[in-house]
């Protein structure tokens, strides 16, 4: 049995002005928080950068996915491994799926809802009629939705969780039986300090006007800011491996995806009008026994605007987790920090001896996780 622990993760990151996760008006989202208004991207946005990014590191059967269109896409497999027609291997894929009760959308052949699945369990429901796909369509509705009833499809979605289901959970609020408990949370990311909205006025000229037009072929605007962002996650360890069967090696492979995908991530909103992909300034890991540690109190009072607001926070941060640390009582069991702040320059000499305090001494982001992942196999190793 797995341990009882958390990761957490705590980035200190400095975006230029971008809207990296708009609200319904189109602008940046933002949040009040210490009585001023911060810059804030949701946790779905970031959730959602982080298993794309990861899911490009890992092979396609490893990948999870989340549709409507699921009869379809069991149709495609159908079709690929028998040779079936598109009809007919709809027909099948819609009597496989008929007995999970899931419900159906407006669209014929979506389901109501979006439903997380992996690509190997769905493989895996193809297989189940692959040597038999002739003979049942051949059949009626009737007759084929008798021969199929058995088989077991629910079971295909129960085992053999992808990276990202077992990381993110899933819920099928009419199908209980299919429900997987996240094993991570993501906090929305926070401004440390107090932000303005400001809007980009843009023309775009039409390269084909005549000599004697004058103005812009269109006129627009875009919400945007800047920021330094407090981005917080955390992964319990226990719940991680319960989603993974058990298994200890593909559980260290998950956290360490997970870890590489929330830092290097960035949500993709208008990236082509800001460019406004950068990495983290700061990146700390606590590994915790007893509860996960949000660290955002450290930002309660804003930092003020002023040179160097990134050194700042991350100082901030560091004297946060220590006055805790204190206050509580609290042995975290593992901590590492990666950060670009040096004792040998005067502007972040405090920041980097404060982070020194309180985490350790820096690594690089490479060496941090494969620390982390030596860390808690000997942890899991103890309480094996």
């Amino acid at each position: 049995m797995s341990p009882r622990l958390y990761i957490d993760v705590h980035v200190i990151q400095t975006v230029p002005p971008a809207n990296l996760n708009r609200d319904d008006q189109g602008n940046p989202k933002e949040a009040v928080y210490g009585g001023v208004r911060r810059s804030r991207v949701s946790s779905q946005a970031w959730k959602r950068a982080t298993r794309l990014h990861f899911d490009a590191q890992i092979a396609e059967p490893d990948r999870a996915t989340r549709s409507k269109r699921l009869t379809g896409g069991l149709a495609d497999r159908i079709t690929h491994a028998s040779g079936l027609d598109k009809e007919s291997a709809v027909r099948i894929a819609s009597a496989l799926l008929g007995q999970l009760g899931l419900s159906q959308g407006k669209k014929d052949g979506d389901t109501a809802y979006l439903l997380f699945y992996g690509n190997a369990q769905l493989d895996n429901v193809a297989a189940l009629v692959t040597d038999r796909a002739d003979e049942l369509t051949a059949l009626d509705d009737k007759d084929l939705t008798e021969a199929v009833k058995d088989l077991p499809v629910a079971d295909c979605f129960k085992t053999g969780h992808p990276v990202g289901v077992a990381l993110f959970g899933r819920m099928v609020a009419d199908i209980p039986a299919l429900n997987v408990d996240a094993a991570v949370q993501v906090a929305h990311a926070l401004s440390t300090h107090e932000t303005e909205l400001e809007f980009d006025y843009f023309t775009a000229v039409d390269d084909k006007n005549e000599k004697d037009e004058t103005g812009a072929g269109m006129i627009g605007t875009i919400g945007f800011n800047s920021a330094t962002l407090y981005r917080y996650a955390t992964v319990g360890l226990e719940q991680l491996t319960d989603n993974l069967g058990g298994d200890t090696d593909a559980t260290l492979d998950a956290l360490g995806h997970f870890i590489d995908g929330f830092v290097r991530s960035a949500p993709t909103g208008y990236q082509n009008s800001f460019a406004h992909r950068t990495r983290p300034g700061l990146v700390a890991v606590v590994v915790r026994a007893d509860q996960p540690v949000n660290l955002v109190s450290a930002f309660e009072d804003p930092i003020q605007h002023e040179a160097g607001i990134q050194a700042a926070s991350a100082r901030r941060l560091a004297e946060e987790y220590l006055t805790a640390t204190k206050m509580w009582g609290d042995t975290p069991l593992h901590t590492a920090v990666s950060h670009t702040f040096g004792t040998g320059d005067p502007r972040t000499k405090d920041t980097a001896e404060a982070l020194s305090q309180a985490f350790g001494n820096p690594v690089g982001f490479p060496e941090l996780l494969a620390g982390l992942r030596a860390r808690i196999a000997s942890l899991t190793e103890k309480t094996a």
